[in-house]
This record gives structure tokens, C-alpha cells and sequence, in this order.
């Protein structure tokens, strides 16, 4: 994220360069040799997927565009940034998103030049790729200009975390880097050698985001899952072999499309299945009404999927237990739009909690479907909506408890809402 601009033509030199260095090492392709931008039989049955096919730039787009702008060309079978981008511009991102994953690739970077590798990279109202989206560095570390930081060179999370024990290869030559993403650990990897980890969101991350230039980012490394993101900050750069696999481990499935199997039924007010999904829907008693889980649950991340066709006022409890339709326990909120939905309420205690800011109320899309995820672990409770945090809220009194999850449909009548996808795993 260092600005230093490299003229266009040392793309030519580059490219005979990386077709030189690899020849002398024997990786051409009459050496029968592995070709790039091919999986072998093993990746493919390990779950890897292409993500550059050497010949287009299917799978990506630029950030907040629907195509790739002309600053990236396929030259060569390497996915080439010209360095025509800056600040704010030229940066591109996948198309898929991913949450748990890993990722490998191969690059090499022009003489003095700059650039990086995103992930949970969101757009909305962002401003950049980097505002969202941790940023692996690459950099000509020994030939870059200016006096810089540790956390400004490769392998580093920018502007927040060192790496160590680098081992680089020569500007012009192909280093490989990988990104392991699991259970909020995350991996920087460089030419074979793991050179930084750290875990997302704990105390330690909170305050270094504080001490850095993200503390003016709100939504710096908050989201859950988002884009891959490559940079082009006005300096030439080749990428190649570029592939992931997800690793996301959903848990097991609460619901499983058929019936109610595993929940009970609380109260008089509708709850029934109907094209594969959890549907609950006001009675004319228009009381409140829940289903919740047979078994308890302590420590776990709940996944799940929503739609509101009417009203809409529902929720998600947590660590809950029921008499009747009396419950105690404490509910992340779903409601229409205004109404702090991702927000924590407790029942018949103390009230709100946390709501949610102002700002983050057109997050929730009416009419539509929406995901939930909610990771409730110690006196800890994260949530995000559409990919986007909404509340962190440690608390006493939650740390304390046990029970179920349970889902709410609000007294009043007139309200409905599907729910699909409802997984959880326990941790």
C-alpha cells in the first residue's frame, strides 16, 4: 500500500525474466513438468478450485465494478496489474466470496514495487478494498525507495502484524504465498515457510486496530466471509496459479427440511414446513410463540437464513429455557428495518443490550433472504448480517448460562417468516 509508480515497458523485461529464470530451472513445459494454472488430480480431489485459468479473467471483477477495468491484462498466462491503479483505483476482487479457505498463488513484482492480497474484502459504502479486507503485503523489499516499517513489508498484515523467518526470491522471479484462513486463525505462508499467525478479533487485534491508521475504518477486518481481493497500486505485478479451497465447517444441521424433528413447539402460533423450509406464522391467538431446541447448546457459531414476508418481528435466542411462552435467555433480534436487527436483547431481565448503529439498519433487505451468524463462545456474543458485524458484547451474565436456541415469533399477528440453512457448530 506504498506508492511508487514503475514504467509500463518493464513489463517486457519481467515477462523474459520469469520465462528465463523458469527455463534455467528446468520447468518448461517440453521438461514435462507441471503446467501452470492446471489442478493436478490430487487438488482437484482435495477441493481446489482454479481462480485463474491463464487465458481470461473469468471469476473476477474490479472492486464495486462488473468487469475487469484494462489496467489488468492476461499476458503470457500470468494475470499482469500494469500499474496504471492507485489509492483508490484498479484494484480487482473475486467474484465468489469465501469464509473459512485456503489460498495459494504465485507472484512477482517489479522493481520497487508494491502490492498486496485481500481477503474478507466487502464493498457497500467502502471507499477501497483495504478499508474492509486485511491485506497480505508483497513488496521488493530490498529494492523499495523509501525507509519503511516492518509491517510494511512482505508477508506482513499490513499496518498490523510483522513477518518473520522470509526467505525471497530475486525481482523478476515467481515467490508462492498462501493464505490459511480457519476457526479466526489466520496463516501467511511465503515461499514455503509459515512467516506470521494471528486470530481475528480478540482484545490483541481490537487494539492494534486502535493503534493504526485502521482505527479510522469502521469496518477494517470485522467482516466474517467477503472477496479475495489483488492490488494494483501503481506498480507491475504477475500473478499465476492462483487457487483456494474452502475450508468452512458449517457444523450439523438444526433443521433438515421435512419436519420439525429435534425442536418443540411453544405457545399456539404456527410453525410448520413448507418447501423445504421452517416457516412461522402468527395464530389467531397472535400470542407470542417459539421452537426451540431439544438439546442445549454452551459455545457455538449458528448459521442461518431468514426472510421476513410479513412484518417480520422474530428472533433468535440463545442459551435459553421456556415455561410455556415465558422465556429467559437472551435474543439477537430480528425485526423490519429501524428495528436493530443483530441486535441483543434479554427477556425478562435486562432489556437491550446492544443495538445496533443507525447506520448499519439498511443491512437488512426486506422480501429477501438474509444470512444470520451468530458465534456465542464464553461471555462473548458476535454478530453479523449480510456479512457485516453487527454487534460484540461480552457480558457477565451470559457467560454464565446454558440452554437452547430458540426461535421467536412476536405477539401481535399478522407476522411471518421463513427461515432455511440453519446450521450450528459447537466449539
Amino acid at each position: 500500500m506504498i506508492k511508487h509508480i514503475t514504467p509500463v515497458y518493464v513489463i517486457i523485461i519481467l515477462l523474459m525474466l520469469a520465462k528465463t529464470s523458469s527455463c534455467q530451472q528446468g520447468s518448461c513445459p517440453q521438461d514435462n513438468q507441471p503446467v501452470n494454472n492446471q489442478l493436478s488430480a490430487q487438488e482437484i480431489e482435495e477441493g481446489w478450485i482454479l481462480m485463474f485459468d491463464g487465458e481470461s479473467t473469468e471469476g473476477w471483477r474490479g472492486f464495486k465494478h462488473k468487469t475487469v477495468n484494462d489496467g489488468w491484462q492476461v499476458i503470457d498466462g500470468n494475470l499482469v496489474a500494469l500499474g496504471k491503479g492507485g489509492d483508490l483505483g484498479g484494484d480487482i476482487i473475486s467474484v465468489a466470496q469465501y469464509e473459512d479457505f485456503e489460498l495459494s498463488l504465485e507472484w512477482a513484482v517489479s522493481e520497487a514495487g508494491n502490492s498486496g492480497i485481500f481477503f474478507y474484502v466487502l464493498e457497500n459504502d467502502y471507499p477501497a478494498v483495504y478499508a474492509t479486507g486485511p491485506e497480505y503485503q508483497l513488496l521488493d523489499d530490498l529494492g523499495y525507495p523509501d525507509k519503511l516499517e516492518d509491517w510494511q513489508l512482505t508477508g506482513a498484515n499490513y499496518a498490523m502484524h510483522n513477518a518473520f523467518n522470509k526467505v525471497l526470491m530475486p525481482v523478476g522471479e515467481f515467490n508462492s504465498s498462501r493464505i490459511i484462513v480457519k476457526d479466526r486463525i489466520v496463516q501467511h505462508w511465503l515461499n514455503g515457510n509459515m512467516v506470521l499467525q494471528y486470530e481475528l478479533w480478540t482484545d490483541d487485534w481490537k487494539d492494534r486496530v486502535l493503534k493504526s491508521k485502521w482505527k479510522d475504518y469502521p469496518g477494517y477486518g470485522l467482516a466474517r466471509s467477503g472477496h479475495i481481493g489483488l492490488q494494483d497500486h501503481g506498480n507491475m505485478i504477475m500473478f499465476r496459479n492462483i487457487k483456494i479451497r474452502d475450508l468452512t465447517d458449517p457444523g450439523v444441521p438444526l433443521f433438515n427440511g421435512n419436519d420439525l424433528k429435534g425442536w418443540t413447539i411453544h405457545g399456539t402460533e404456527k410453525w410448520y414446513v413448507e418447501n423445504n423450509e421452517l416457516v412461522c406464522e402468527s395464530g389467531p391467538d397472535a400470542k407470542y410463540g417459539y421452537l426451540s431446541t431439544n438439546k442445549s447448546y454452551k459455545d457455538f457459531i449458528l448459521r442461518l437464513e431468514f426472510k421476513q414476508e410479513a412484518d417480520g418481528n422474530s428472533g433468535v435466542f440463545f442459551r435459553s429455557s421456556l415455561e410455556g411462552i415465558k422465556i429467559k435467555g437472551w435474543q439477537v433480534e430480528v425485526a423490519p428495518r429501524g428495528n436493530d436487527t443483530g441486535g441483543i436483547y434479554e427477556s425478562y431481565g435486562r432489556g437491550w443490550l446492544a443495538r445496533i448503529p443507525e447506520e448499519k439498519e439498511d443491512i437488512l433487505q426486506p422480501g429477501v433472504w438474509n444470512e444470520l451468524v451468530i458465534l456465542v463462545q464464553g461471555d462473548r456474543v458476535m454478530t453479523w448480517l449480510n456479512n457485516e458485524l453487527m454487534t460484540d458484547l461480552q457480558d457477565d451474565l451470559i457467560g454464565e448460562a446454558d440452554g437452547s436456541v430458540a426461535l421467536q415469533i412476536h405477539d401481535g399477528g399478522g407476522i411471518k417468516v421463513r427461515w432455511r440453512n440453519i446450521h450450528l457448530k459447537e466449539l
